[in-house]
């Protein structure tokens, strides 16, 4: 397995994901893009010390952008929302 900050890179703090966090027991993370659910699944575990019930992932594509005259395109990246066990939670700001 790669080590974890390889496969999960950042958790992603908006306001579609607090409110799926205090719903549904779900946390969205931006992954590495050949990371797969299972890996997904250990990383999280294993880096916050809960149980995972369900990982499903997405690929966002990245946007294109101007700058200038000239085109360029941004890296598309990978999306996991996690659903954590009954009784699991995690808290990024640790008040």
């Amino acid at each position: 397995m790669k080590p974890l900050h390889q496969i999960i890179k950042r958790p992603l703090i908006t306001e579609k994901t607090s409110l799926q966090k205090e719903i549904g027991q779900i946390v969205a993370f931006e992954v590495s893009v050949d990371a797969n659910k299972i890996e997904i699944k250990q990383a999280v575990e294993k880096a916050f010390d809960v149980k995972v019930k369900n990982v499903n992932t997405s690929l966002v594509a990245g946007k294109v952008k101007r700058v200038g005259r000239q085109f360029g395109k941004r890296s598309n990246w990978k999306k996991a929302y996690v659903t954590l066990e009954e009784g699991s939670s995690i808290d990024f700001f640790g008040v």
